[in-house]
């Protein structure tokens, strides 16, 4: 492939994005994070789609592009840790129990400093578990989550995919971190996050 062509889309020879997917996933990035600041700090109602695009340094036209509406600004921040999660949990022993297994991923995965000091992290959560059409959102991606973790789940049980057993497990284990998640920030993330994990999946009761 010329260097011209991956230019403008599609994959290089080595199977990465193209140099206009990177800097689309770049641009779709900065306009999470500066979505996240502003309403973490303002608010939903009082961020304008005006705000967040002068925050991200582009324009209306820009933002429209990659957002139809303002909730869909949050889309990278929302599915950032579904892929984490997901990845990490593959990496797990296949010995591991399941519920210490997804403990252990989902440390890993909310490791760093936007949970380590969770003041606008606790406050973007509590945007998305209190605006209706940011929650719809997050619903969708908790779902979408499920069906990613499907057949790491498969592959750990030795279950098919298509087992009722396997999906409901899925679904029990995104929404014990899901709600563990809007529990913490409720509480202003007072305790750390990783205990309030491991109190919600302790509550669980997996065959494995």
């Amino acid at each position: 492939m010329s260097p011209v062509r991956e230019a403008h889309g599609g994959a290089g020879p080595t199977g990465r994005p193209s140099l206009t997917e990177r800097r689309r996933a770049a641009t779709r990035s900065e306009i999470a994070e500066a979505a996240a600041a502003l309403f973490s700090e303002r608010g939903y109602e009082a961020t304008t789609v005006e705000d967040i695009a002068r925050a991200a340094g582009i324009s209306l036209r820009t933002f429209y592009r990659y957002c139809p509406t303002k909730e869909d600004a949050l889309t990278p921040v929302l599915t950032a840790g579904v892929a984490q999660l997901v990845e990490q949990l593959a990496l797990r022993p296949a010995a591991e129990p399941v519920t210490e297994a997804v403990q252990a991923a989902f440390v890993t995965a909310t490791a760093g400093d936007r949970y380590a000091q969770p003041g606008q992290t606790v406050r973007l959560i509590q945007v998305m578990s209190r605006v209706p059409e940011i929650r719809l959102r997050w619903l969708a991606v908790a779902r979408a989550m499920q069906d990613r973790l499907v057949p790491v789940l498969a592959a750990r049980t030795g279950r098919a995919e298509s087992a009722l057993e396997t999906r409901v497990l899925a679904a029990v284990l995104i929404d014990a971190v899901t709600v563990a998640l809007e529990h913490w920030a409720a509480e202003e993330g007072r305790e750390p996050l990783h205990e309030v994990s491991a109190r919600a999946l302790a509550l669980l009761r997996v065959a494995e």
